[in-house]
């Protein structure tokens, strides 16, 4: 079969752009006594990330199709902006407007064409009927929707880890990306599924919300999560090589991280860091790893162990405020999620195409901006990170601290 001499064009400027920018792959040691089997080792595994920043070879990019408004349930409601809640009780197990929803969905469209012209291969989930409701032994629900992989997944390593996740409208989500699990099992992949939590009301302090103190709590360490069983987000973890930092938050609590530490081993070490957040849930729009030696905070959010990267020499970088207006509609976080960029290597990242301070700051630091729009992404919960589960990064595994 021959390709279109286009095609070919194209395809062979994406190979060379990724050699230049990535190169080839070197064996380095770790700084620990005892050096990690290296890439060449695992090149077997479609799956190997260990941070946040080393060079992308493979992504997932999320899917807007079929998202539909959640029941304004405790988990929810401890988290999401007060203005979102009538909208969720109104229209719950709706889809969520259909203009809206063309725009984002253009823009991820877009999105995953920028990642392919950068040399990207990107992946995708299936479209599932996310209103469809379903019911087990402990609660009946409808879905929400396959738009934010980084929620669901953790790569460690050559290990996929499915989360077990803390909203009872994502029970089911992974469903989605079962076709993307096996095809990386199968080709070599370690692929583990959390333990599913029953997600009774045993997992849930059912009074949080009737406290009338739910900004106040996470203060004192109560979260609308109890410790009933294991739960966690994906996206509450940033990794560094031999370290990752998490949060206690919503969707992630004690056991949950002791699983996931147990699972993983003693090569790495989970660090909790905890932000001044009135409703944590999910780091990586309060703390972010850019690259070896420099982090990224929110500062309306300070980080209260952030001496742990000052100590270790890091450069620690607070974000521009979010330049998106007041009244564009958030359904479920803030705008801060102009923080919530994902790296393409040491020297490239994406970064919303209206955050213009967001911008100047990455060019001061010496980093090319890939601008990809997300306004109406963004109204879905997630930023370039959220909306994305890196597969496989060009790197080993190291340690930074």
């Amino acid at each position: 079969m021959f390709l279109p001499a286009a095609s070919l064009l194209n395809t062979t400027f994406r190979q060379l752009r990724r050699k230049v920018i990535c190169g080839p792959v070197f064996v380095t040691r770790s700084k620990s006594s005892q050096p990690h089997e290296q890439r060449t080792e695992l090149t077997k595994s479609p799956v190997c990330s260990y941070n946040e920043w080393d060079c992308l070879e493979e992504v997932i990019v999320g899917r807007v199709e079929n998202a539909t408004v959640p029941e304004l349930t405790p988990e929810i409601q401890a988290v999401i902006p007060e203005t979102s809640w009538d909208y969720f009780r109104e229209n719950a197990g709706k889809f969520f407007p259909t203009e809206h929803m063309r725009k984002a969905r253009s823009e991820i469209a877009e999105f995953c064409r920028i990642l392919e012209h950068e040399g990207i291969t990107v992946r995708r989930p299936d479209i599932i009927d996310h209103a469809k409701s379903f019911s087990t032994p402990d609660f009946t629900s409808t879905g929400l929707y396959a738009a934010m992989p980084r929620d669901l997944l953790l790569v460690i390593g050559d290990e996929i880890i499915e989360s077990p996740m803390a909203w009872r409208c994502r029970f089911f989500e992974y469903r989605a990306y079962r076709s993307l699990m096996k095809e990386y099992f199968r080709d070599g992949a370690k692929w583990t599924t959390a333990p599913k939590p029953l997600m009774s009301n045993e997992l849930y302090d059912m009074d949080y919300i009737k406290s009338g103190k739910r900004l106040e709590l996470p203060a004192r360490g109560r979260y609308v999560t109890t410790e009933f069983e294991p739960c966690f987000d994906a996206a509450d973890f940033q990794r560094a090589g031999r370290d990752i930092f998490c949060q206690l938050s919503h969707t992630t609590n004690r056991m949950g991280i002791d699983w996931l530490q147990r699972q993983i081993g003693d090569e790495y070490t989970i660090h909790i860091v905890q932000c001044k957040d009135d409703a944590p849930m999910h780091i990586d729009a309060s703390l972010c790893l850019l690259k070896p030696g420099l982090v990224l905070v929110n500062p309306d959010r300070p980080c209260y162990q952030i001496d742990v990267f000052k100590k270790a020499g890091w450069d620690v970088v607070e974000a521009p405020r979010p330049t998106t207006p007041s009244d564009h509609t958030m359904w479920f976080s803030s705008t801060w999620l102009s923080m919530n960029v994902l790296m393409l290597d040491h020297n490239r990242v994406v970064v919303d195409v209206n955050e213009i301070p967001t911008q100047k700051l990455f060019e001061k630091l010496g980093l090319e901006c890939i601008k990809v729009d997300f306004r109406f992404a963004s109204s879905l919960g997630g930023g370039s990170h959220c909306w994305t589960c890196d597969v496989r990064r060009n790197g080993s595994l190291e340690s930074y601290f």
